[in-house]
């Protein structure tokens, strides 16, 4: 797989959509310590610590997020399998078949994905994967033939999409056993899995003390505490029309998470036209209501569910579902001409008399 977004480091914290910044850092004891990783979720990832731990401290919580990170990877995965475990790409290729025995790890998570399904009467559906997976061949066989890059034919894509009803999942928590009932249907959890695993990170590492450190596993920014000084960091949203590293809006975070969608994303061209990744389920096609989704709320699970959903619906519709929910979420909406549309809790900044 190949790694698709462009790596930004700003004061050891990384990130795709944002970026965030401890700076002043002459205000701390000591200089962050941050790790890198590659291997998650088949992209970037880093976890940095501004709280001036020991380096033992940090290492033991770097390493016990990182095994728990790989465990959801290895899970989560729905293209390869793993020797001695039965994960989503197990289920998957017994779709049809008899229930498949796993973890309670991940009964848990698909049971809090379709809970969320049913939260979004649909528009976020972890069944959705046989209109996804022509879509991610096509980008696949763009990256690697860009001349003859082609998108699935409609007929094709309106036939999968008979065969993505969440009823299709079969879930026995008790038994702890995984059945998709019609043999053509397939799980994609792509629009919640890495955040689900980024928010199981951040509470091991809450339970083990740590605070004031920032998770980013491939774009999705898990704000742990506050700097030692009690502030929050200063997190920029990524402009998704711009064509170099340029910001649309500055917020102070701290203790939440920020996830955001967006064109920039993944996506190949074919005849001039760019298509992202972010399938509309009622097109079939790259929804088209924004150029990127930012979604600001305390779970890192929900914001990334959440910032796909709301890309896929009208900005009234998604208001009216962050309304009905009892989590506090904020999101900023940018449209395809770049005007900004934000909930009231969103409170921009002005980056140069922040950093003064």
């Amino acid at each position: 797989m190949k790694l698709w977004k462009k790596f930004i480091c700003l004061c050891f914290a990384i990130g795709f959509p944002v970026f965030l910044t401890g700076c002043p850092i002459v205000a701390q004891k000591k200089e962050p310590q941050g790790k890198t990783y590659y291997t998650f979720f088949d992209t970037v990832s880093t976890i940095t610590s501004y709280a001036g731990d020991d380096e033992a401290v940090f290492e033991e919580n770097a390493a016990a997020a990182e095994e728990l990170l790989d465990a959801y990877h290895r899970r989560l995965d729905i293209y390869h399998g793993y020797s001695g475990m039965n994960n989503l790409c197990t289920v998957n290729k017994n779709a049809g078949g008899e229930a498949v025995e796993v973890d309670r790890e991940t009964m848990e998570f698909l049971v809090y994905a379709k809970e969320l399904c049913e939260e979004t009467d649909g528009t976020l559906n972890i069944m959705f994967g046989a209109v996804l997976r022509p879509w991610h061949d096509c980008r696949e066989r763009a990256a690697d033939d860009s001349a003859n890059a082609t998108i699935p034919a409609m007929d094709l894509l309106e036939e999968a999409k008979t065969h993505t009803g969440l009823e299709l999942l079969e879930l026995d928590e008790e038994a702890l056993t995984v059945r998709i009932t019609d043999p053509d249907a397939r799980l994609d959890v792509g629009a919640i899995g890495k955040g689900y695993a980024t928010e199981q990170a951040a509470r091991l590492l809450e339970e083990r003390g740590a605070s004031s450190y920032v998770l980013n596993i491939g774009g999705n920014i898990r704000i742990i505490g506050e700097k030692p000084d009690g502030s929050g960091w200063m997190t920029g949203i990524k402009d998704p029309l711009a064509h170099e590293s340029a910001y649309a809006m500055y917020l102070d975070l701290a203790d939440t998470s920020c996830v955001t969608s967006g064109v920039y994303e993944r996506f190949f061209t074919v005849d001039g036209v760019r298509y992202h990744h972010i399938i509309d389920p009622d097109t079939l096609m790259p929804a088209q209501y924004f150029a990127s989704v930012s979604v600001i709320t305390r779970d890192s699970g929900l914001a990334d569910a959440l910032s796909t959903t709301l890309f896929c619906m009208p900005q009234s519709e998604g208001q009216a579902l962050i309304d009905r929910l009892e989590d506090d979420v904020q999101v900023l909406w940018i449209d395809l001409d770049g005007n900004q549309t934000y909930t009231d809790g969103i409170h921009p900044i002005n980056r140069d008399s922040d950093t003064k």
